[in-house]
């Protein structure tokens, strides 16, 4: 009887080991200066100017003044999108692709935060679901979700017909309470949910799906996201270091 019930318990070990294992919690980034130590979408812009894929004077005097803008909390997402996708209609998407990979090489891997790595493994180790909201567009922050191992999603997505850009975008733009909207309609498809859930964000304009989420996470917070950051008594990372 006793070795019958030995065995019984080595096998219910064995089938444990053998089960999936169940993800515990969804682990969001945003990505300009929180993965990242810099901003993707100004960052393709210089690529851009530095290129003489754009004019110099106009797009670079346009760009900085959108992240002015965005940095104070008052930026026009609409007029922005115009802007920042109106480069992506003027050229076959083969030509795009090719300046995006070197863009990704020399661009986007120096400015991965030092501890960014550190951080993705924690959760990957908690077997966390690891997601990307940015309000940076698509065709942009795809690659480098796929650079860094994460493997959902959500921004502001670029329309293509007939292997063009458009200039257009589908859906919702996936900044500051469109972030909510999109994580919503992302999650009624999923068997996830919010629960002990965690929010890693620079920005202000983050301050919605922050308050979302079970641990907010104040990742080389704005000045006014440190303030909120240390009201509400969230916790402050530094990644650059």
């Amino acid at each position: 009887m006793k070795s019958f019930t030995i065995r019984a318990f080595i096998l219910t070990q064995i089938i444990k080991l053998h089960q999936p294992t169940v993800s515990m919690a969804l682990a969001i980034f945003d990505l300009d200066h929180t993965l990242l130590d810099g901003d993707s979408d100004y960052l393709w812009g210089e690529y851009m100017v530095a290129n003489q894929i754009v004019d110099k004077a106009e797009y670079q005097r346009e760009n900085r003044a959108f992240l002015r803008d965005y940095r104070r909390g008052q930026l026009d997402n609409e007029q922005y999108l115009k802007f920042a996708l109106k480069p992506l209609t003027l050229h076959s998407i083969d030509s795009l692709y090719h300046w995006r990979e070197d863009y990704l090489e020399n661009w986007i891997k120096p400015v991965i935060a030092a501890g960014t790595h550190a951080l993705l493994e924690q959760h990957r180790s908690q077997n966390d679901t690891l997601l990307i909201v940015s309000a940076t567009n698509l065709f942009i922050t795809e690659p480098i979700a796929e650079l860094l191992g994460i493997p959902h999603i959500l921004s502001t997505e670029p329309e293509i017909v007939d292997r063009r850009y458009t200039g257009r975008y589908l859906g919702v733009p996936t900044y500051q309470e469109g972030k909510v909207v999109a994580l919503n309609s992302w999650l009624e498809d999923s068997d996830l949910s919010l629960d002990d859930s965690y929010f890693y964000s620079d920005s202000i304009n983050d301050l919605p799906l922050l308050e979302q989420v079970s641990i907010p996470v104040a990742v080389n917070p704005d000045d006014e996201l440190s303030c909120i950051a240390r009201e509400r008594g969230w916790q402050i990372l530094d990644l650059r270091s």
